[in-house]
């Protein structure tokens, strides 16, 4: 048996699992947990890159001995060094204003059709090539050497070594996802340097060594390994889908709900840019064929807002009230920014005509029953989109704690959820780097470890499935 350090940062915490590993064997448990705060500066929303990178060594110290490690993040966000590789400021959090109106002058030189054609990215406003647009505005771009995203960034404090991990690459919109590397005409078109990029790694590839400085921080004795992996956390997460060979759909869920399926090729057709699926890169040569949907981020900030820390009791409250009374766009821009959630989703009803939620409870049930309604949707466009059907849906990650929101996405969808790998980023990692160790075989074997060694329930669909498409058509008719 192997021990393996997965450091899984999220839009909300961050955390180092410790995962040990051996052919017959997976078990994960967590050595440090830290929060994920973002600050308001007086030059807009940063991320604490600081005090996530002093909760990665807290969390290595607190693993103990460990035979590699692995880090994945949220995706396309990135920090800037300079010529003697220290880092320009705080990275930008994706949720700032920055990018906005900039995807239009972007479109004005490639159209969005293109641009689609080329990387096969969902429109979103945050999106690295919009945000590297943004920042031509400003003066720190030119003093910039290299750029790495946030994972990478974190893998060189670490090493020293310098890479771009293709998973995480493949969320900038600019990489094509039929040849799996820069989609160089559109750089160069949108006068977006690669040179700042360096060199593409795998998932799988060697990413250096611990230095002798981070040694002695964490009490580790080298060498230790940094291994890549799937370094954008979705794409973890679906490796870690304990799928056993049926035709499958996946929703990640946590911060963000990614719904989709697992393709060997990407679906670049106007009508998937329309449906803003976007194709992002997976392992082994696979395409993530997904939508993003707004997730839990919705009671997040209710819940923040509400200064209200008990989820259970809310939850228990919620499933009283009456099911699909409102609901609201899961993927509407409109709830992108933080603040005044409850009250965004109040007025989201107000406009639609629906009855407004009052209570706590009424509001938890809008947001619960509206992410259903938006998996229910996602995981049909995909099908129909890819001429993919399936038989199943696989839910991981955060969302599996949330048993309401898997009941109603099986109701919702007319399918069986089977909810599982609740850790599901970290045990992708951690399976990542035990198959650069040789402990375990391909995608499928690390699937079949999956299922043998995680606890999984699976919800079948109840009621009628024609309350799902009433609901659906109020919000078409908006």
């Amino acid at each position: 048996m192997k021990v393996y350090a997965a450091v899984d940062l999220g839009a909300s915490s961050g955390r180092v699992m410790a995962g040990r590993v051996s052919p017959d064997s997976l078990e994960l448990s967590e050595a440090h947990r830290f929060p994920n705060r973002p600050v308001r500066t007086p030059e807009g929303l940063r991320w604490d890159i600081l005090a996530l990178y002093g909760g990665v060594l807290d969390g290595l110290r607190a693993a103990g001995q460990v035979d590699s490690v692995g880090i994945d993040s949220w995706a396309v966000d990135y920090g800037l060094l300079d010529a003697d590789g220290a880092l320009l400021g705080n990275p930008v959090h994706y949720r700032d204003a920055r990018t906005e109106g900039v995807a239009e002058k972007v479109w004005a030189t490639v159209p969005a059709e293109e641009l689609y054609g080329a990387t096969g990215l969902q429109y979103a406003p945050f999106n690295t090539l919009y945000q590297l647009t943004a920042a031509r505005e400003k003066r720190q771009l030119s003093y910039a050497e290299r750029l790495l995203l946030i994972p990478d960034l974190v893998s060189y404090w670490l090493t020293g070594e310098q890479g771009t991990e293709l998973t995480n690459a493949s969320t900038t919109q600019l990489v094509d996802p039929r040849t799996r590397t820069w989609s160089y005409d559109i750089a160069e078109r949108l006068g977006i340097d690669l040179g700042l990029f360096a060199p593409l790694r795998q998932p799988g590839d060697p990413a250096g060594l611990l230095r002798p400085e981070v040694l002695e921080e964490t009490g580790l004795t080298g060498p230790v390994p940094v291994t890549a992996v799937g370094s954008h956390d979705t794409a973890s997460a679906v490796a870690a889908v304990p799928a056993t060979g049926e035709p499958f759909a996946y929703i990640c869920t946590g911060t963000w709900s990614l719904a989709g399926l697992e393709l060997t090729a990407p679906v670049l057709t106007e009508e998937s840019r329309a449906a803003n699926f976007t194709n992002e890169l997976g392992l082994d040569g696979t395409v993530r064929y997904l939508r993003n949907i707004m997730g839990l981020w919705l009671l997040q900030e209710c819940q923040r807002t509400w200064g209200e820390q008990d989820l259970g009791r809310l939850l228990r409250e919620a499933g009283a009230v009456p099911a699909l009374r409102s609901v609201v766009d899961a993927g509407d821009k409109t709830f992108l920014a933080p603040g005044r959630m409850p009250e965004r989703i109040a007025e989201a009803c107000r406009a639609s005509g629906q009855p407004v939620p009052e209570t706590r409870a009424e509001v938890t049930r809008c947001i619960l029953d509206s992410l259903a309604l938006a998996h229910r949707r996602a995981v049909e466009d995909a099908q129909r989109l890819a001429d993919h059907p399936v038989e199943v849906v696989y839910l991981v990650g955060g969302g599996t704690r949330n048993a309401l929101l898997c009941q109603l996405t099986a109701d919702a969808c007319g399918l069986p959820v089977v909810a599982g790998a609740t850790e599901a980023a970290a045990l992708g990692n951690v399976l990542v780097q035990a198959r650069a160790d040789g402990l375990v075989g391909d995608l499928a074997a690390m699937r079949r470890l999956l299922t043998r060694t995680q606890p999984l329930t699976r919800y079948t669909p109840r009621g009628d499935a024609a309350r799902w498409r009433e609901a659906e058509a109020r919000l078409a008719t908006r």
